[in-house]
C-alpha cells in the first residue's frame, strides 16, 4: 500500500480549494449574468453557491468540526441539485418540443431535447462536479478530524 505524504496531499487540497472558489464564483457570475433567477427554482443554485462560499470560509478560518460538516451537506445539496436541474432543464425542453410537435414519439422527442441549446440540457452538471469536488476537498481534513478527535476525547474523559 502506497502512503502519501501530507505535505503532498495538503498541496492537492489547495489545488482543490482554488478550483472550486474559481467554479464557484465563475459559476455564480454566470447564472446572474444569464438571468437565471426568473422563478423559485431557479433560485436553487443561486442560493446553494452563496452558502458553500459562506461555509466554505468557514472552514478555511475557523477549521471547526461544524463548519466542515455545514460545508459538507452543501456540497451533497449541490450532487442533488445537479441531478434535479438536469431533470428540470429537460422537462423544459420536452415541454417546449412538444408544443412544437404533439405527434412527436419518445424516443424522437428524447434525441431531440438532448440537442437542444436551451435550456441546455446537461449544464447543470456544473453543480454535481462542483459538489463531488467540494467533497474532495472536504474529505478526511486534518481539521475536521482533530476537532473531531478532540470532541471524543472530552466524551471518555
Amino acid at each position: 500500500m502506497t502512503v502519501v505524504a501530507p505535505d503532498v496531499v495538503e498541496r492537492l487540497r489547495g489545488w482543490i480549494l482554488g478550483v472550486l472558489v474559481l467554479g464557484l464564483v465563475g459559476t455564480e457570475a454566470e447564472l446572474l449574468l444569464l438571468a437565471h433567477y426568473e422563478d423559485r427554482l431557479q433560485l436553487i443554485p443561486l442560493l446553494l453557491i452563496a452558502a458553500a462560499i459562506g461555509t466554505l470560509a468557514w472552514t478555511v478560518k475557523r477549521r471547526d468540526t461544524a463548519g466542515f460538516r455545514a460545508f459538507r451537506t452543501t456540497m451533497v445539496l449541490f450532487v442533488l441539485a445537479g441531478f434535479v436541474g438536469v431533470a428540470l432543464h429537460f422537462r423544459g425542453a420536452a415541454e417546449f418540443q412538444l408544443d412544437l410537435d404533439p405527434s412527436i414519439g419518445r424516443w424522437d422527442l428524447v434525441k431531440k431535447v438532448m440537442r437542444v441549446k436551451d435550456p441546455p440540457i446537461l449544464a447543470p452538471g456544473v453543480m454535481l462536479q462542483l459538489g463531488l469536488m467540494g467533497l474532495a476537498y472536504a474529505y478526511g481534513n486534518p481539521g475536521a478530524a482533530a476537532s473531531e478527535g478532540g470532541t471524543k476525547k472530552e466524551r471518555s474523559g
